[in-house]
């Protein structure tokens, strides 16, 4: 179930200006507005490079940039910047991913917008909190390495990224819960905040537990294919027929589950093996005798058999996989969407299904309500908003100030919400 409209959404009447690009601004983007903010996406009139990414970066723009709208503007004229400022001036948010110093060049720093508009939160995505580091280039590879995410996920002597932008979409949430904070006191000051989010503080945040972990026990946290698990059963098991599957036993109670689902009277009566911290003591023999016990069922049964005991498991899925995920489909956890030929890799539009925000409001999801804009296709629209008259949108366009698709460029009209044509 999904929420039936913009207006029963909590940001609702909300504006908000993007000039972001890649994943972490544009996160932050769109998780305010699936909870209802109007948020409209600044980009250049050849369309965010983002578009354009193949590979690994294929789908960053056609996740990340759901229920906005596209204004194509050349900020490199003053034409363009005054359309932004006087875009900023009636916003509630602001929110920026350039590098230090790049929107004061534009006259689109804080300062600047928030003397027009006191009221504006102002948020940005840095590689860096301020301090020394803060005009260093980053990525999220770099912060994974720097901040110790990296060196935790491989194997000794072999640090490895994770295998998702995990540090980039995670500063964009905390851009958007800064925003969120900052709009609350507004409603107490009249007044907006500075907001900044940053990757590799967010990186130092994905370890502070290990950190903890260090001064807690006097010893460096080991990369976590090398640790010595809390528990005794919590690994990835390789079953009949090569198939592999993951299986945990994190508790006594949990342990007794276990023993009793495969009648394993043997090990639940061994008293090396009472409790927890004793199992873990004694991984070195009983992971190889439960590989060598377990390795004979098909994943299937021992699924079975973990679920109908209340024990937890998980088979190891590809993304890919999860578009056929029965409880996804179940829920509608993912919802259909047209990604535009100028987003698109393959260079023609393409209808899919995407992942919605993992929360729901009173047992409702947030909903798919537009797909991913076309470049400039809300432009007309924004600038009628603003005051601009069709003679003055014209000769905007024609100077080549801001970019407005003609029908056949890829702009959706015909289309629904959800990118079916309707």
């Amino acid at each position: 179930m999904t929420h039936s409209g913009t207006a029963s959404l909590p940001l609702s009447g909300v504006r908000v200006v993007e000039l972001t690009h890649m994943v972490m601004g544009p996160t932050c983007g769109m998780i305010l507005a699936d909870l209802g903010a109007d948020v409209i996406k600044v980009e250049p009139p050849g369309g965010d490079n983002t578009r354009r990414l193949i590979g690994a970066g294929a789908g960053f723009f056609a996740m990340f940039n759901r229920n906005k709208r596209s204004l194509a503007v050349d900020l490199a004229d003053p034409r363009g910047r005054a359309l932004v400022v006087k875009l900023a001036a009636g916003a509630d948010v602001f929110s920026e991913n350039f590098r230090p110093g790049a929107m004061a060049k534009l006259g689109l720093d804080a300062q600047s917008l928030q003397a027009a508009n006191p009221g504006l939160v102002y948020v940005s995505h840095k590689g860096f909190l301020p301090g020394p580091y803060e005009h260093r280039t980053a990525l999220d590879e770099v912060v994974q390495m720097m901040g110790g995410l990296a060196y935790m996920t491989g194997p000794e002597g072999r640090p490895l990224r994770a295998g998702s932008s995990v540090n980039d979409i995670m500063g964009g949430m905390f851009g958007a819960i800064g925003a969120l904070a900052a709009l609350e006191e507004r409603r107490r000051t009249g007044r907006g905040r500075r907001v900044e989010s940053a990757l590799f503080e967010n990186s130092v945040l994905l370890v502070a537990q290990h950190m903890l972990q260090t001064a807690l026990t006097g010893a460096p946290a080991p990369p976590m294919p090398s640790r010595i698990s809390a528990w005794a059963v919590y690994d990835v098991f390789t079953v009949r027929d090569g198939t592999q599957i993951f299986l945990a036993v994190v508790s006594d109670t949990q342990w007794a589950a276990f023993c009793r689902a495969f009648g394993y009277d043997d090990l639940a009566a061994d008293g090396r093996l009472a409790t927890n911290n004793d199992r873990v003591r004694a991984r070195d023999w009983l992971m190889p005798l439960l590989r060598e016990r377990l390795g004979t069922l098909p994943a299937d049964e021992i699924a079975g058999r973990f679920e109908a005991h209340g024990l937890p498991c998980a088979p190891i899925t590809r993304p890919d996989q999860l578009f056929d995920d029965p409880h996804l489909r179940a829920t509608g956890g993912l919802a259909p969407v047209r990604v535009p030929a100028d987003a698109s890799s393959a260079g023609r539009a393409v209808d899919t299904r995407a992942p919605l925000l993992p929360l729901a409001l009173d047992g409702a999801r947030l909903p798919l309500r537009s797909p991913p804009p076309a470049v400039g296709e809300h432009g007309a629209a924004i600038l009628r908003e603003l005051g601009y008259s069709t003679a003055e949108i014209a000769a905007l366009v024609a100077d080549g100030v801001i970019a407005i698709p003609s029908p056949g460029d890829g702009a959706r009209a015909g289309h629904d919400s959800t990118g079916r044509r309707g």
